[in-house]
């Protein structure tokens, strides 16, 4: 049942429970489908509840093997794994593309961030320091000290399934967490080999890995006293579902949910280097990217030349089945994901909206790169998160009114600056209600800083020494 096969194969995986492979029991199984001819892969086999008991007392006792590995160890079974993983990252790509959809130089960089995010939290291992606190009496001492919090429930989505599950999958084994990872159905293959590399290099129950029903796996792990702390990717809808489910038994949670990313491009803007950043960001991954731009206000000077350059860009880029060469976008994952995006486009259309569509094959769950113009303020695709290839754009005439329209929706995760002017990035850094921001480039998520949203888009951060933070507990301990 393991998940190493040859590139030109697909194979659904089982189950990874207490170091071993084995089919979900549940008897109910899903179809993993190719988004690129919407034909079936393999059928996936769902965990039963005998199954997230087993995975559940696994992690128990995995805690207790790997909270005591020493840190050092830690990070070298750990960097061991990252190496595995680069070099099967051929394989774990392709099956990334078959199931997923995007092309595969995508999916190659996303199997090469993801090695780097359990790098640097390897490496971080050896530095989850507590510190001495100045005594109030002679010949006392206080201490904080920074310890595991347990074992981890973790659930991740479809569109970002390695990097995604990365993320959490290092932050707990670094800090001597053992891990239940929930992946996405949709894109099962592609995870499992990557956490078939992790699990070679650690012990049983160390990482558990399962597939099911959501609302069954999600409701059985929370509940368990064994699991101390939750960590979701997702929708906002989902997300609250389970914090709610947390707080009812007191778990502690982190959540990165949507986001509907704001762009301000203020009149001194470079268009030839923001247009090709800009637009290459958008449709990578076919806009299903919770830190895609979404939302481009720009300056009423430059706002005609700006749409003709993004309109040109869009209709250049080839659509077509991931695999291929010279393929710039692949497919959306889903065909309930296709009707969303185009019930949301034709929602926003207006008598006075401009409509710029590319061309996409007719087969499989294709949608042109979209672009859209001259929206009224209350179009819902200025609303509501549209996680596919749609940009939509609108001119401002000061940078209040742009950064009071970019503030105008419930997502607060990613925003994105162009401008040379010192006063509007501070106005823009003070103001804009997003936990990251990019000024005149695209880099708002790296292994080594935080990385997690305001308003809807969750709360709690990952990656960097705060992602980190959030898999340790704190103690203070008093010599007398």
């Amino acid at each position: 049942m393991s998940p190493r096969q040859h590139v030109t194969a697909y194979r659904a995986p089982g189950l990874l429970i207490d170091g071993q492979w084995r089919k979900g029991r549940s008897g109910e199984v899903v179809a993993v489908v190719n988004p690129a001819d919407e034909q079936p892969l393999d059928e996936l086999a769902l965990a039963s509840a005998e199954d997230l008991d087993d995975a559940l007392r696994a992690a128990e006792a995995g805690f207790e093997r790997w909270r005591w590995v020493p840190a050092h160890d830690r990070c070298s079974r750990m960097e061991a794994a990252v190496a595995r993983m680069r070099e099967q990252a051929d394989v774990i790509a392709h099956l990334l593309t078959l199931e997923q959809g995007k092309p595969l130089a995508e999916a190659r960089a996303e199997c090469h961030m993801a090695a780097d995010l359990i790098k640097w939290y390897a490496e971080e291992a050896r530095r989850t320091y507590g510190r001495i606190v100045p005594a109030r009496t002679r010949g006392s001492r206080m201490d904080v000290l920074k310890g595991p919090v347990g074992p981890v429930a973790a659930f991740t989505p479809w569109n970002f399934p390695l990097v995604l599950s990365a993320r959490k999958l290092g932050g707990a084994l670094a800090a001597g967490c053992s891990i239940i990872l929930k992946g996405a159905e949709e894109t099962p293959a592609s995870v499992a080999a990557m956490v078939d590399c992790l699990a070679q290099e650690l012990p049983p129950g160390a990482v558990q890995l399962v597939y099911g029903d959501p609302a069954q796996v999600s409701a059985t792990l929370i509940a368990s006293p064994v699991i101390r702390k939750v960590t979701f990717t997702g929708s906002v809808a989902v997300g609250r579902a389970l914090a709610q489910l947390a707080g009812r038994y007191l778990k502690p949670i982190t959540l990165e949910l949507g986001g509907h990313a704001p762009v301000l491009l203020c009149e001194d803007a470079d268009l030839q280097t923001a247009v090709p950043l800009l637009a290459a960001h958008k449709f990578r991954n076919a806009g299903q990217a919770c830190l895609a731009p979404t939302r481009f206000f720009v300056a009423r000077p430059l706002y005609r030349d700006f749409v003709e350059a993004f309109e040109a860009f869009a209709s250049s880029i080839r659509v077509g089945c991931g695999l291929e060469p010279d393929v710039g976008m692949g497919p959306l994952a889903s065909g309930r994901r296709l009707s969303a995006v185009r019930d949301l486009v034709e929602r926003s259309m207006t008598p006075a909206t401009r409509l710029s569509v590319g061309r996409a094959p007719d087969v499989g769950f294709f949608m042109a790169p979209t672009v859209i113009s001259d929206l009224p303020t209350d179009a819902p695709a200025l609303l509501e998160e549209p996680f596919g290839p749609l940009a939509l754009i609108a001119p401002f005439d000061s940078l209040d009114e742009a950064i009071t329209r970019a503030n105008a929706n419930p997502y607060g995760l990613a925003g994105y600056l162009f401008t040379d002017s010192a006063r509007a990035i501070r106005a823009v850094s003070e103001r804009l209600e997003v936990g990251s921001l990019a000024v005149n480039g695209i880099g708002v998520s790296v292994p080594e800083a935080p990385f997690g949203g305001v308003k809807d888009s969750g709360f709690g951060k990952e990656s960097g020494i705060e992602g980190m933070e959030s898999y340790l507990e704190t103690k203070f301990m008093h010599w007398s």
